[in-house]
């Protein structure tokens, strides 16, 4: 007996559970349900307990009435953009509330922002290639700043600038606490263009010999997290820098203990007595005669490498 010899919604499909001592059966089995000598009576016409559920749905449903087409005849793919990837990095911003962290209020900027952080991971790029390549993932319908060019993103660059400090002092109160201690070091990036006033020829730490660069310094947590970042000229010395950092941990951080590590590039004489008017403790690697005698002086041990 077949389906199709059958008066139709005389077939249907039944569903038994029997609960064992170790696990539950289930079967689902085809029935005919007929009527003879005025009573209904019931037959299995097959078992279909083999086939995968959403099959078992489908043909439950199509006994009951229900109307199916094809998807290859009712539809047509427009466009398919990748996304996994796409809702991984923005589901890692979520976690890490950096929207909020940019700004409480929600705007086109911060998602422009928070756009370009997200396809600086995916695939890194400059601001021209990143407007060319966000609508090549789902990232920019998902931050809705579809079409956004260059200067959209350069403008959205100026709009995080003036926002920096208040999102270091975020930073600073999410991560930073009294007593722990601070990483600082120094690095350089070359410079193409004439028109940044802090592009000057310097030490290159990138092996660009002669190419103009600027110099910034990167303060982090115990972990190594960005907390606050400062730019300085493409001449500017290490040591230079450190007054700096000293203003910013108790003037902009308001650290009441706090313990700088840096390299033996920022010591010299002048820091450590500025670090020691300020009443902050440092690590650092010892360069210098007058250095250790400076820690002989203030009963310090001095650890040379």
């Amino acid at each position: 007996m077949t389906a199709g010899t059958l008066p139709r919604g005389s077939v249907h499909v039944v569903t038994t559970r029997r609960q064992g001592r170790h696990r539950e059966y289930v079967a689902h089995l085809l029935m005919h349900s007929y009527r003879e000598d005025g009573k209904v009576k019931k037959e299995t016409v097959a078992n279909l307990s083999h086939l995968p559920d959403d099959c078992i749905e489908l043909i439950r449903g199509y006994l009951a009435g229900e109307q199916y087409v094809k998807a290859r005849e009712q539809f047509k793919i427009e466009r398919a953009l990748p996304h996994g990837h796409v809702e991984a990095v923005l589901s890692a911003i979520k976690r890490l509330e950096l929207p909020r962290l940019l700004d409480r209020k929600p705007g086109k900027e911060r998602d422009l922002i928070l756009a370009m952080i997200a396809q600086r991971i995916i695939r890194a790029g400059s601001k021209l290639f990143t407007s060319r390549t966000l609508g090549q993932s789902t990232l920019a319908e998902e931050l809705h700043v579809e079409g956004a060019s260059a200067d959209a993103l350069y403008a959205a660059m100026d709009w995080l600038l003036e926002r920096a400090h208040g999102i270091e002092q975020r930073l600073a109160r999410r991560h930073l606490r009294d007593g722990e201690p601070v990483l600082y070091d120094l690095s350089s990036s070359y410079f193409e263009g004439r028109r940044c006033r802090l592009a000057t020829r310097g030490y290159s730490r990138d092996q660009r010999r002669g190419s103009l660069q600027i110099v910034y310094g990167l303060l982090c947590d115990r972990f190594g997290r960005p907390i606050a970042v400062e730019v300085f000229s493409g001449n500017t010395i290490d040591s230079q820098t450190i007054p700096n950092q000293i203003t910013t941990l108790r003037q902009r951080f308001a650290l009441r203990e706090v313990v700088l590590v840096a390299d033996r590039g920022m010591v010299t004489k002048t820091n450590l007595e500025a670090l020691a008017q300020a009443d902050i403790d440092w690590i650092t690697a010892l360069k210098a005669p007058q250095v250790k005698a400076l820690c002989a002086k203030r009963r310090l041990t001095a650890l040379t490498f």
